[in-house]
């Protein structure tokens, strides 16, 4: 029998991180790996990577290690450079080390645990690490994600939400976030897996750590003042362990308006993250009479 740990989506959170240390303590794992998003979405990239070298585990990469390198190297769109919106992603990529960023360079896009090889880990899906499978995808494209690997175990991360869903031929499962979860649940979530070959049992552990430490974090650091609107929605996304600023990318792109601070009060006006579904529904019908879609 063998006894791992995945953890994903820290995305610059130690508290949080430093919660599911103190309780992996007791739990005796013979492995830990990270899913990826170690960094992004939050003020303590750098940290974090530091942490997770000291403890010497092993991480997949994620699309926002990839955005960070991406903003390290000028590689984004010229208007993405000046653009309050992105501001704090220009931000957190200079928070970063060459050393870290030759870290996150480094890491594979999938791995297998040495304890439990029968596990395909990959950040988003086998395809990409910037889609994501959650509660609302079809069982068909889950079957297809899993057909795709040969381990009969594929486990994700990105969405944010844990996930477990069996089918005849293996078993997906998301991990849920450490750092930021979009599950109504502000806790630190993270995946123990335990077993032996095809036959693992998942348990999904949820762990408290000091929001208002974090909260802190992000105006002691500077974060939150040079972060913009992107800041300021990451808090809201911190204290309410839901999604808020895709939705309001969304939606000022959709209403033609500046993605500036200015724009939130009205957005949190039209947004409810307890209908997530019927809000971007509504974001199709003033596209189609502008006629851009």
């Amino acid at each position: 029998m063998a006894r791992i740990a995945i953890l994903a989506d820290v995305h610059g959170n130690l508290p949080a991180l430093e919660a599911v240390i103190r309780d992996l303590d007791g739990l005796g794992v013979d492995e830990v790996l990270l899913g990826g998003d170690l960094v992004g979405r939050g003020p303590q990239g750098s940290a974090i990577v530091a942490r997770v070298r000291e403890k010497g585990w092993r991480s997949i990469r994620g699309n926002h290690e990839d955005y960070l390198l991406a903003f390290r190297r000028g590689d984004v769109p010229q208007e993405w450079m000046t653009a309050e919106v992105w501001s704090a992603a220009r931000w957190m990529a200079a928070e970063l080390s060459e050393s870290d960023a030759s870290y996150l360079e480094s890491m594979p896009l999938s791995m297998q645990p040495e304890a439990l090889p029968g596990v395909h880990l990959v950040h988003g899906t086998p395809e990409s690490n910037n889609d994501g499978i959650g509660p609302w995808t079809s069982d068909g494209r889950m079957q297809r994600h899993l057909d795709s690997v040969e381990q009969s175990i594929l486990v994700c991360a990105h969405t944010h939400r844990p996930l477990e869903r069996r089918f005849a031929t293996g078993t997906i499962l998301n991990t849920g976030s450490v750092g930021l979860p979009f599950n109504r649940d502000r806790r630190a979530q993270y995946l123990v897996l335990e077993g032996r070959d095809d036959d693992i049992a998942a348990e999904f552990r949820c762990v408290d750590y000091d929001l208002a430490e974090t909260l802190a974090i992000y105006e002691q650091s500077g974060f939150l003042a040079a972060g913009g609107a992107t800041a300021r929605l990451l808090v809201l996304e911190l204290r309410h362990a839901a999604p808020y600023l895709v939705p309001f990318m969304a939606w000022t792109q959709s209403q033609g308006r500046q993605q500036g601070a200015e724009e939130i009060e009205a957005f949190l006006g039209a947004y409810d993250p307890e209908h997530q579904r019927e809000f971007f529904g509504s974001l199709h019908r003033p596209a189609v009479r502008r006629g851009l879609r």
